[in-house]
């Protein structure tokens, strides 16, 4: 009890502001920061008898009218002899566990990665293997840095790891996808980027010209290389180079450690390529879709989503229910204020 209360006065802490933009009226929601630890839970989804239930649906909706009840009795018939020699099928078939990482600059997901990898080494057999559908145009170094040698603990287990490409894996996200034993992409998808980018903007000249000063004190000849508002110099440049230099070092040797057959200075210069072009390549191993994959693999193995998530409180949930409300209607007045000005013209 006392926890619910915990949870509704969650909710009730929300604060909503009025703010007026070209006279609608729209409800801004800020949610109130909970206190309470972050509550996860481990989500498991079968992917066969997912597939399994679509099938059927579809094939009770295809069937004459006279034909379903037949078909009902054969599909409990299947599910009987199914349950009953479910133990030794799961025994002794294979399990493919697929996780998923949706990459962003700073690679945020890592830290949910890392948690299901423990998850998977935990609980797989000899023979399972780890599929990753991996999405990432990548970011920060250290950041997927980090991603890469979670990855990398799939590989030293021993565990055959495969991963997906569908849309794209390009520089941080590409050093994430050359961990696997075999890479798949799809036939448009974006791979590549083997390179290092920094770039900043340095505003000293227009500070100079309205005698504003700047003083960058550092202790350590480079502690410092580049700035924004002090006055950059030859040195501190080249230095900053040479760094970046080290860092694409260091990138091209963890690609080619993992993909002994690449040639490594030919694609290390940033460029992405296509699927084909990249198979060409030979920066993926196949061609395909991560689902046309499972498809094949769930003939003769289970296959096991696993996704670590987070549990949302009766407050968060409520919040986050509110909020998509309010947002739609937003979403609907814009509209509407937009059509009405168009009108008036």
């Amino acid at each position: 009890m006392s926890e619910w209360l915990t949870d509704f006065g969650m909710f009730v802490a929300q604060l909503v502001t009025l703010v007026v933009i070209g006279g609608l009226v729209v409800l801004v929601i800020t949610r109130a920061k909970s206190e309470v630890g972050d509550r996860t839970r481990l989500r498991l989804e079968e992917f066969n008898a997912r597939r399994r239930h679509r099938r059927r649906r579809l094939t009770l909706a295809a069937s004459a009218p006279g034909a379903r009840k037949r078909l009902l009795k054969g599909f409990r018939r299947d599910d009987k002899a199914r349950d009953k020699h479910h133990e030794s099928d799961a025994a002794a078939g294979p399990t493919v566990w697929v996780l998923d990482f949706q990459g962003d600059l700073k690679a945020s997901a890592t830290g949910r990665l890392a948690e299901e990898v423990s998850a998977v080494l935990d609980a797989a057999r000899e023979g399972d293997e780890v599929v990753v559908r991996l999405e990432s145009a990548g970011g920060l170094v250290h950041a997927y840095g980090l991603a890469a040698a979670e990855m990398d603990r799939l590989r030293q287990a021993g565990l055959r790891t495969t991963v997906c490409v569908d849309k794209v894996a390009a520089s941080g996200g590409y050093l994430m996808a050359c961990c696997a034993d075999q890479l798949r992409a799809a036939p448009f998808a974006v791979l590549g980027s083997i390179g290092v980018v920094a770039q900043l903007p340095n505003v000293h000249r227009l500070l100079k010209r309205h005698d504003i000063d700047v003083e960058v004190l550092t202790a350590g000849r480079y502690k410092r290389t580049l700035t924004v508002f002090g006055e950059n110099t030859p040195e501190g440049r080249d230095k900053f180079l040479d760094d970046l230099e080290t860092v694409h070092g260091l990138f091209k040797n963890y690609v080619a450690e993992r993909r002994s057959d690449l040639d490594i200075e030919a694609v290390a210069t940033g460029e992405v390529w296509y699927g084909r072009d990249a198979l060409d390549r030979g920066l993926v191993d196949a061609l395909g879709t991560s689902e046309a994959y499972l498809v094949e693999r769930m003939k003769e193995a289970r296959v096991i989503g696993l996704r670590l998530e987070r549990h949302l409180s009766l407050g968060e949930r409520l919040g986050l229910m509110v909020t998509r409300v309010v947002e739609r209607g937003v979403e609907h007045g814009l509209e509407l204020l937009d059509a009405s000005r168009w009108q008036k013209r």
